[in-house]
């Protein structure tokens, strides 16, 4: 099967300036790219006024854990309407292998966040994704699921034998074509994973020249992840952390999701990029990723302390507990330079659908009562496990200034919620880059090289990111003139995607999805080199 794209303006992926011309696909590869391609094919796409670039490549996803459902469609059909057709996943300490199949922990394998329908080996996972694919998947081994897998929310340190046992998944992944290893610091039970243990699993990783990408212990000024008292705020301790493991293990460091939570951690903005070009310049491999809207998903209890939450019932009523319980929350809300209005309501339980897209201020406002005990009762009605999208992650200056640096490439970090509001950013994110690059006046053949040669060349993810003959025929077409996102609606499809193509099969035609298991599972290439 041969496809003719003809009058495009090309973005090839590598940062050059688009030029006008054709591009023939054969199969699942780009057979042809040149100014005037002069031959028959089984089908001409005119695409005057078009642009087209290599398929998108989503720097940080957690997709492999729905491959497996029922309803697995679903999932990814919203990050092919907004043009990707490869995900990194296994991020943030999470996979859906490196473990027995017969754990018995299988429930803890996904932190809490995912299910993990198919526990197993890096192997059983190739061979159930293979052919049951959307797009494309190139995995990582997350350390928080080998650790959930053998000992589940055990703080216990881990023993010699023990890490050794763990090393044996991460070779086993790595031999198998994974692409790196993945760490939580946040999350259970990656954060009881003591440093003999995290160097272990990133020296494995780093055998194969695998990448290693570390969710930071803090995201915030203050957190509670270190001492309340430190010479340096935890959202640089967070990224010393990462920079002294890589250091010591000798891995390629992605730092995910370069946020900066809650406006008190804005100004810090500097200080961080700073370290960030200080240690690329000292030889280092270390970048990272950055989103492109001002919140993320969170959880309800995020500013609920443990302290209150160990209470009986009765205890927690007691008027003294209830005032220093206020006075922690407006301490953390102070600190932070987060309120109530910055907490929108994800999801409370089926009962309660009413209180979906609201915050915690406009709710309380509505109930005729204090912000502080609309939050409890929210909590209590939720059973601790509703969730919200917390705000002042960025302003506009940080988007464009993270945007701009020659260390970021993009990443959606969401997923489809099976209940509740939906996540803008599992639907619109690559648009809305796009739609920012024009507002800012950014070369769009740079924005495109972070989407795609950039992120492939980072991931080492061969026949990836470039329009390039011989690579994969991964491609993305867009109309600049005419790309549109609905942040008042986040499950709104956007507009001005016009073609997907995955492995050369179309998935997007004239704006129109194309349901087709067209993804593979991507495998990095062994080599004595990296052995």
């Amino acid at each position: 099967m041969k496809t003719l794209f003809t009058n495009a303006t090309i973005y090839d992926g590598s940062g050059s300036a688009p030029f006008v011309g054709d591009v023939l696909i054969e199969d699942d590869r780009i057979a042809e790219v040149a100014e005037k391609i002069d031959t028959k094919a089984d089908e001409v796409i005119d695409l005057t006024g078009k642009q087209l670039c290599p398929g998108i490549i989503d720097a940080h996803s957690h997709n492999d854990f729905f491959y497996d459902r029922k309803d697995a469609e679903k999932f990814y059909r919203p990050f092919i309407e907004q043009g990707v057709t490869t995900q990194i996943t296994g991020n943030c300490s999470f996979s859906p292998f490196g473990m027995s199949k017969d754990t018995p922990y299988r429930d803890k394998i996904g932190g809490g966040l995912f299910d993990c329908l198919n526990p197993g080996s890096f192997a059983d996972f190739k061979k159930r994704a293979q052919g049951n694919l959307y797009v494309n998947i190139a995995p990582l081994i997350g350390n928080g699921s080998i650790r959930a897998g053998m000992t589940g929310y055990d703080t216990t340190p881990f023993t010699a034998e023990q890490i050794e046992e763990l090393k044996e998944h991460v070779r086993e992944a790595m031999e198998g074509g994974a692409f790196g290893g993945s760490f939580g610091f946040m999350y259970e039970p990656n954060r009881y994973s003591k440093p003999d243990e995290l160097i272990a699993f990133a020296k494995e990783v780093a055998k194969y020249d695998g990448i290693v990408t570390i969710h930071p212990r803090a995201c915030s000024i203050v957190s509670a992840d270190y001492p309340l008292l430190t010479r340096k705020s935890h959202l640089e301790m967070g990224l010393d952390e990462a920079i002294d493991l890589m250091k010591q293990s000798g891995c390629r460091l992605e730092y995910s999701h370069l946020i900066f939570t809650g406006q008190r951690s804005w100004k810090l903005l500097d200080k961080m990029l700073n370290t960030f070009h200080k240690t690329k310049d000292e030889g280092y491999p270390i970048a990272f990723d950055n989103y492109v809207f001002h919140y993320g998903a969170s959880v309800i209890t995020v500013v609920f302390p443990e302290w209150y939450a160990a209470l009986s019932k009765e205890e927690a009523t007691k008027p003294i507990n209830r005032f220093k319980l206020s006075l922690t929350i407006l301490m953390y809300r102070k600190v932070l330079g987060i309120d109530w209005d910055d907490m929108v309501v994800a999801y409370i339980s089926d009962e309660h659908p009413e209180y979906e897209g609201k915050t915690v201020d406009q709710l309380a406002k509505e109930a005729g009562v204090k912000p502080i005990d609309m939050y409890l009762k929210l909590v209590e009605l939720s059973n601790r496990a509703g969730s919200i999208y917390l705000g002042k992650y960025y302003n506009d200056e940080i988007v464009k200034r993270l945007m701009e640096d020659d260390l970021s490439v993009f990443m959606t970090d969401a997923w489809v919620e099976e209940k509740g509001l939906q996540n803008i950013a599992a639907f619109q994110t690559f648009p809305q880059f796009f739609l920012l690059a024009k507002r800012y006046n950014m070369p769009i053949e740079r924005i495109v090289r972070k989407m795609t040669g950039a992120t492939a060349d980072r991931y080492q993810i061969p026949e990836r990111g470039y329009i390039r003959p011989g690579y994969k025929a991964d491609i993305t077409v867009i109309d600049l003139d005419h790309i549109k996102v609905d942040e008042k609606v986040p499950d709104r499809k956007p507009e001005g995607i016009e073609y997907v193509y995955i492995n050369g099969q179309p998935v997007m035609v004239k704006g129109q999805y194309q349901s087709s298991k067209a993804g593979e599972v991507l495998l990095k290439p062994r080599t004595d080199e990296n052995r």
